[in-house]
């Protein structure tokens, strides 16, 4: 049996400050936004040669994130979606990813401290 293992990269919280929403307002007006992402991928040769170029590149993938978080969609769906779609693109080694876009103005009637999306893939044999 090959033995492989899965190394999980992660950015935490990043802040965005971004125009999505249905409502006038919230595209006109902006808000704020927070983004996780944990990418999954084997590491090995990244370690064995201690080299950015078999990794998956944090600073990468942040670009994605803040090419994606730029453009206006009416669903955090939909950013969530756009976001995998460019890493998974951009990345032909990652296996697995998971996003979570959170809203944290939201212009409701109700206290909260915000929605969240998650959406992930996996990257089929």
């Amino acid at each position: 049996m090959k033995e492989s293992s899965l190394t999980r990269l992660s950015i935490r919280d990043a802040e965005y400050y971004a125009y999505h929403g249905v409502k006038t307002e919230e595209r006109e007006l902006g808000g704020k936004y927070q983004i996780d992402l944990d990418m999954y991928y084997d590491a090995k040769n990244a370690v064995i040669n201690d080299d950015v170029k078999y990794a998956l590149n944090y600073e990468e993938a942040m670009f994605c994130i803040s090419e994606v978080i730029g453009e206006s969609y009416n669903l955090v769906e939909t950013v969530a979606s756009e976001i995998l779609n460019m890493i998974a693109d951009k990345f032909p080694n990652l296996v697995r990813a998971t996003v979570r876009v959170r809203k944290m103005n939201v212009p409701i009637r109700r206290v909260v401290k915000c929605i969240e999306i998650e959406q992930s893939i996996v990257r089929q044999k």
